[in-house]
C-alpha cells in the first residue's frame, strides 16, 4: 500500500513536471526568507557542561562558598600592549599607555561603568603614581611627572616600582625579570560593575567596543583585545576565509569528480541546482524554526552536499541504465524514481536515526547540529524525489527537441570499472565465508582500539595559519585575523587577568576538623607547584587554601596567632589538633577570608574545605585537568575520611569528555539497533524478508570498527566533537548498505538467480556508490584545508566513514547476501510485486 502511494506520487511528478518546478521553486522562495531569521551562534567548540561529578562539585561551591576576590559584581576587560621591536616598559610607552586610558574613558559606556575603585590597572598607573608621588594622583598629572623624569631617574622608578613584591608582576608576561627595565609586553585591566549579582553579564558591550576601537587605532606599540568584538572580527574572518578558500576548492574538486563520473554537463549543473536547494532548505527551516544553526554554517553544507550528491547519483545512473535506445525521457524517469525511491527513503530515515542519536548529548551546538542535519537530511530527499527528476525531464526534452541525444552511459558499465566492481561477485562465488571472517577479524580489532585512542578535550590552535595558505593567489589567500595570533601569545606569556577563570578548584569533604587535615591540604599544595599547574610568579598567589588564610591571619592577629600555636602539636607553624576551635577563631576574625576557604553551616558545622590553584594558563586543558587530579589524589587520605575532588573548568571539560566518550557506545548501539528493528520491520512489508533487512544492517557495525581502527592508525585524537559525531559514521554508512540490498532485492526478482541479481546489483548500484564516495570525500577532504585542528579530524573521521562504508558495501555486503540467499528462503522476495516497464511506460 505505501509502495502503491508512493508510485502515485512519482507518477504525478514526471507527468507535471513543470508545475512541479513552479510549486518547488516557490517554496525555494519561502525557505530563503527564513534564511533571514537564521541564528548563528554557538560556535564550534560551545557547549554545555555535563551532569559530571566535577561539574555538580563546581555547581556546589558556587552555592557554598564566596567569591575569592569578593569583587562577584565586577567583570574585568584586559587591554595588552605589545612593542616587539621596542621596549613596552620605555617612558614614551607607558606614557601612551595613559594616553590611551584618557582616550577611552573619555567614552561615556566606559566612565558609567567603570568600577567605583578608579577602575583601571596597570603598569603606567603603578610607575606614574610613584613618579608624581602621589598614589591618587591624576592621569595628567601621571603622564606630566613621567614626561619630567631624565633616564636615570626613569630607571629608579621603575626598579621601585616592579618588585618581587610588587602586585604589578600579575600585570607582566610570566617571565619578565623584578626590577628589569625592559619588557615586550605589558597589561592594563579595566574592571567594571556588572548587572547581575554573580557577575555573569560580564563587561558591558559597548564599554568592550570602545577598548576594542581605540586599541585597534593604535600601531606601535600594538594595542590588543580579546573580547567579545575581537571574537566577532575572528568569526567574520574565518567565514570569508571558508567562503573563499574552503568552499571553492570543495566545490571545484565536487565538480571535477562529478564532470569525470557523469560525463555530461546537464547532469552536473541539475545536480548541484538540487544540492543547492536542499542547503538552502534546511538553512530556511533552521531560520524558521528558531534553531540555532551554530556548528550547523561549518559542518552542514558539506554534509548535505555529500548526501545531495549521492541521491542525484542513484537517479541519474538508474535513469541511465532504464532509458532504452528508442524510448523517450519519461518513462525511464518514471521507472528510475520509483526503483530508487524506497531506497532513498530508507536511507533518509535511518540517517535521520543516526543523527538524531545526538539530541540526547549534553553538548547543545552538538544537538543543534543533528537536528539542522537532519532537516537537511529529509530536504535532500524530498528535492531529490521532486524537483531533480522534474528539471531532469524538462531539460533533456528540450534538448532532444532540438536534435540533441540524452543517452548516456552509466558509470559502473565501463569495461574497466565493471569487471572491477564484477569481482567482488566472483569473491562471493567462491570465497563468501572467507571475505566475512577477515571482515569480522578486522572489524573487531579495529573496535578493540576503542580505549587505546587518544582523548583529548578540545584540539586547541597551537600554531599560526601556514605560510602557503596566506600566499595563496587573490581572494583565496587565507587571512589570518590577529585575534589567533594574540591568543596564542598571552596563553603562553600570561595567567588570565580575571582570577576566577585564571584558578582552579579542589573541593575537599568528609571530616574536615579531624586531625592532620591541614597537613593533607599542605600537600595537596605541594603538588601543585610541583607539578606546575600553580603559576609560579612572584606577587601572585599561587595556592589559596584554609592554611594560606589561617597563616596570613595569624601574622596580622596575635590573639588568632595563639590559637594557632595551641593547635600546633609538632611545632612546624600548622594546627594538627583542635581544627574546629582554629576555625571557630578564624570566623571571628576574618569572616570573609574564611569564608572563600571553609564552608560552615548556619548551625556551626563544617562541612568542606576549598583549596583554589592559580593555574598556568600555558598548559593545555587535559594537563591542567590531570595536574588537579594528582592534587586532588594527594589531599585524600588512605582511610577514606577525605575526599577531594578537581572542580575547575579543566577537570569539569575532563570528566564531560569521559562522560560522552563512556555513553558513544551505548548511543551507537542504541542508535543501531533502532534502525535494525525499522528495517527489518520495512523489509518484511516491502519485500516479504526479515532477515534481509538484518543483513543489510551488520556492515554497519564493521563498519564502525574499521573507522575506530583507522582512527588509531591515522592518529585521529577522540575529541568532545569526534566522540558525539562518532554516531555519524551509522547515518553515512548505511545508505550504501540500504541501495545495494534494495537494488539486489529488486534484481532478484527480476532475474530469479542470485548471482546473477548481485552482478547487477553490484556493477550497477556499485558505480553510483563509487562516485558517491569519491564526490562526498572530496567535499569533506577540502576540510583539511583548515587551520584548526578539529575541523580538520571532522573532515578526516567523515573521510574514513565514506571510503570504509563503500568498501564494505562493494566487497563484503555481496558475501553476506550470497550466504543469506544459500540458507534463507528468497522466494517470497523473487517473487514480489514489481512495476512493468509497460506501466510505467505509459505514464
Amino acid at each position: 500500500m505505501v509502495r502503491d502511494a508512493l508510485d502515485r506520487c512519482i507518477d504525478a511528478i514526471t507527468t507535471h513536471n513543470r508545475v512541479v518546478i513552479v510549486v518547488l521553486l516557490l517554496l525555494t522562495a519561502g525557505a530563503v526568507a527564513g534564511i533571514g531569521n537564521l541564528d548563528t551562534s554557538n560556535q564550534a567548540g560551545s557547549g554545555d557542561v555535563g551532569e559530571t561529578t566535577p561539574a555538580q562539585k563546581a555547581d556546589y561551591i558556587a552555592e557554598n562558598y564566596g567569591d575569592p576576590d569578593d569583587e562577584s559584581n565586577v567583570s574585568a576587560a584586559p587591554v595588552y600592549v605589545r612593542h616587539e621591536d621596542g621596549n613596552a616598559l620605555s617612558k614614551a610607552a607607558l606614557i601612551d599607555s595613559l594616553e590611551y586610558q584618557q582616550t577611552v574613558l573619555e567614552n561615556d559606556s566606559v566612565s558609567a561603568a567603570l568600577a567605583d575603585d578608579g577602575g583601571v590597572t596597570g603598569v603606567a598607573n603603578v610607575v606614574g603614581a610613584r613618579a608624581a608621588e602621589d598614589p591618587n594622583a591624576t592621569r595628567a598629572e601621571q603622564i606630566a611627572a613621567l614626561e619630567s623624569t631624565d633616564d636615570d631617574e626613569y630607571a629608579a622608578l621603575l626598579s621601585e616600582s616592579l618588585t618581587s613584591e610588587s602586585g604589578a608582576l600579575s600585570l607582566l608576561p610570566q617571565r619578565y625579570e623584578p626590577g628589569s627595565a625592559t619588557a615586550e609586553s605589558h597589561r592594563m585591566v579595566f574592571r567594571f560593575e556588572t548587572d547581575g549579582a554573580d557577575g555573569s553579564s560580564g563587561v558591558p558591550s559597548d564599554a568592550q567596543r570602545a577598548l576594542y576601537e581605540a586599541a585597534d587605532d593604535r600601531d606601535e606599540p600594538n594595542y590588543f583585545t580579546l573580547g567579545e568584538h575581537a571574537v566577532a572580527d575572528l568569526n567574520q574572518r574565518m567565514a570569508s576565509n571558508t567562503t573563499t578558500l574552503i568552499l571553492p576548492v570543495a566545490l571545484a574538486l565536487i565538480l571535477g569528480i562529478l564532470a569525470f563520473t557523469y560525463r555530461d554537463l546537464v547532469d552536473v549543473v541539475v545536480g548541484m541546482i538540487g544540492v543547492v536547494v536542499s542547503i538552502l532548505w534546511m538553512f530556511g527551516i533552521l531560520g524558521w524554526l528558531g534553531i540555532s544553526a551554530g556548528m550547523t554554517m561549518i559542518i552542514g553544507p558539506v554534509m548535505i552536499a555529500g548526501l545531495s550528491i549521492d541521491f542525484g547519483f542513484h537517479v541519474f545512473m538508474r535513469y541511465r541504465e532504464q532509458r532504452g535506445s528508442d524510448e523517450g525521457i519519461r518513462p525511464p524517469m518514471t521507472r528510475s524514481v520509483r526503483s530508487v525511491a524506497v531506497a532513498l527513503a530508507l536511507v533518509t530515515v535511518t540517517t535521520a536515526i543516526g543523527f538524531l542519536s545526538n539530541v540526547v548529548n549534553p553538548v547543545t551546538s552538538i544537538r543543534d547540529m543533528a537536528i539542522g542535519i537532519t532537516l537537511g537530511v529529509v530536504s535532500a530527499f524530498f528535492i531529490f524525489v521532486t524537483l531533480v527528476p522534474a528539471l531532469k525531464i524538462s531539460i533533456d526534452g528540450l534538448l532532444e527537441r532540438v536534435g540533441v541525444d540524452r543517452h548516456k552511459q552509466p558509470l559502473g558499465y565501463g569495461s574497466y570499472l565493471g569487471r572491477v566492481l564484477g569481482g567482488s561477485v566472483t569473491l562471493a562465488k567462491r570465497a563468501a565465508p572467507v571475505v566475512i571472517v577477515v571482515a569480522l577479524v578486522a572489524g573487531s580489532a579495529g573496535a578493540v582500539a576503542w580505549p587505546a585512542l587518544e582523548q583529548e578535550s578540545f584540539q586547541q590552535r597551537t600554531e599560526s595559519v601556514a605560510d602557503w595558505k596566506t600566499e595563496l593567489p587573490g581572494p583565496m589567500a587565507w587571512e589570518e585575523s590577529e585575534f589567533v595570533e594574540h591568543q596564542l601569545y598571552v596563553t603562553d606569556q600570561y595567567r588570565s587577568s580575571d582570577d576566577s577563570v585564571g584558578r582552579s578548584a579542589v573541593l575537599i569533604e568528609g571530616d574536615v576538623t579531624a586531625d592532620g587535615t591541614l597537613q593533607r591540604v599542605a600537600e595537596g599544595g605541594d603538588t601543585a607547584r610541583e607539578t606546575g599547574v600553580a603559576f609560579d610568579q612572584q606577587g601572585v598567589e599561587s595556592v589559596r587554601s584554609p592554611l594560606s588564610v589561617i597563616e596570613a591571619t595569624a601574622a596580622e592577629n596575635d590573639s588568632f596567632a595563639a590559637t594557632v600555636d595551641s593547635a600546633d602539636a609538632d611545632n612546624d607553624g600548622m594546627p594538627d589538633r583542635n581544627l574546629e576551635s582554629v576555625y571557630d577563631h578564624l570566623f571571628e576574625v576574618a569572616p570573609a577570608e574564611a569564608g572563600q576557604v571553609i564552608e560552615r553551616t548556619d548551625g556551626g558545622e563544617y562541612r568542606s574545605l576549598r583549596m583554589l590553584v592559580t593555574v598556568d594558563r600555558g598548559d593545555t586543558y587535559d594537563e591542567r585537568a590531570d595536574d588537579m587530579q594528582s592534587v586532588a589524589a594527594a589531599i585524600e587520605d588512605g582511610d577514606g575520611d577525605l575526599t577531594a575532588t578537581a572542580a575547575g573548568p579543566a577537570a569539569v571539560t575532563q570528566a564531560e569528555l569521559g562522560e560522552v566518550t563512556d555513553g558513544i557506545l551505548y548511543v551507537l548501539l542504541l542508535a543501531l539497533g533502532v534502525i535494525a528493528v525499522a528495517l527489518i520491520g520495512i523489509y518484511r512489508l516491502s519485500e516479504g524478508s526479515a532477515t534481509l533487512g538484518a543483513v543489510t544492517v551488520v556492515p554497519i557495525a564493521l563498519v564502525a570498527g574499521l573507522v575506530i581502527g583507522s582512527m588509531s592508525l591515522l592518529e585521529v585524537p577522540l575529541t568532545l566533537l569526534t566522540a558525539l559525531l562518532m554516531s555519524l559514521v551509522i547515518g553515512l554508512g548505511i545508505d550504501y548498505n540500504i541501495h545495494l540490498s534494495d537494488r539486489f532485492a529488486q534484481e532478484l526478482r527480476r532475474h530469479g538467480g542470485v548471482y546473477d541479481a548481485l552482478e547487477a546489483a553490484v556493477v550497477g548500484t556499485g558505480g553510483a556508490l563509487l562516485g558517491s564516495t569519491l564526490t562526498s570525500s572530496a567535499a569533506f577532504l577540502a576540510l583539511l584545508l583548515h587551520p584548526h585542528p578539529q575541523l580538520q579530524s571532522l573532515g578526516l573521521l567523515v573521510v574514513l566513514a565514506l571510503v570504509t562504508s563503500f568498501l564494505v558495501s562493494v566487497l563484503v555486503l555481496p558475501s553476506m547476501l550470497a550466504l543469506w540467499a544459500r540458507y534463507a528462503d528468497v522466494t517470497g522476495v523473487a517473487a514480489g510485486a514489481e512495476p512493468s516497464a509497460a506501466s510505467a511506460g505509459d505514464d
